[in-house]
């Protein structure tokens, strides 16, 4: 399946913005676009560069997997840069995502403290590993209950790279159509990865004022 890939990003719309002010740039990234590009010549459009396309001063501060959509958040100066790069390092923000996952989860809410590392053979692909893995912590809690999948809403303390998805697969319930962990039913189950950056809470780079910005659920 992921030897397979092809990257045809969609286009339409070729950018979804949710805000824009003076220092700051917040997006809808669509599911399948790159926030940042690839080292091959054809991974070169991305939400960073349609970004600086209209808005050339804008600078990414995060990152969402390209299967993942959802809200980005970009500065649109050094200084709100600097402001923004702070509050992800120091875990300021906050973070709220939805997922569809294969089978019934039980339980209603819970945490996974899982540490995670490269799975260096298999990259991008990420492992749970307790010795030499980074501290990896993720609430979560049921929305709806369906026969054969669940939806989730999930909460991230640290920001690893896959975090979500590899914390779902552990708990035996990989994310629907997840090409790089869901197997068989979980995978042909949805067109997409069913994970989504619902929302992002920051303190705004001028005044400090706390501000929440939300991205409508596409699946």
């Amino acid at each position: 399946m992921i030897g397979d890939f092809v990257y045809a990003p969609p286009t339409d719309p070729f950018l979804d913005v949710i805000h824009q002010d003076d220092e700051i740039l917040v997006l809808n990234k669509p599911s399948g676009l790159l926030t940042v590009p690839g080292k091959a010549a054809e991974h070169a459009d991305c939400l960073e560069a349609r970004a600086q396309s209209k808005f050339p001063t804008s600078r990414i501060v995060h990152r969402l997997d390209m299967d993942t959509s959802g809200v980005v958040i970009m500065a649109m100066n050094p200084e709100a840069h600097r402001h923004l790069g702070l509050q992800f390092e120091r875990r300021h923000t906050a973070k709220t995502y939805v997922a569809d996952v294969f089978g019934k989860v039980e339980g209603d809410d819970g945490t996974v403290n899982l540490p995670l590392r490269c799975d260096w053979p298999n990259r991008p692909k990420q492992m749970v590993d307790h010795e030499q893995g980074r501290n990896a912590q993720t609430n979560w809690s049921i929305l709806e209950r369906n026969e054969n999948w669940t939806r989730m809403e999930l909460t991230p303390i640290t920001g690893r790279s896959h975090q979500l998805r590899v914390h779902m697969l552990a708990l035996g319930h990989p994310i629907l159509g997840d090409r790089f962990y869901a197997l068989g039913e979980a995978l042909d189950a949805a067109d997409r990865l069913r994970l989504h950056a619902l929302s992002l809470t920051v303190h705004h780079p001028r005044g400090g004022e706390r501000v929440t910005f939300d991205a409508e659920l596409p699946f």
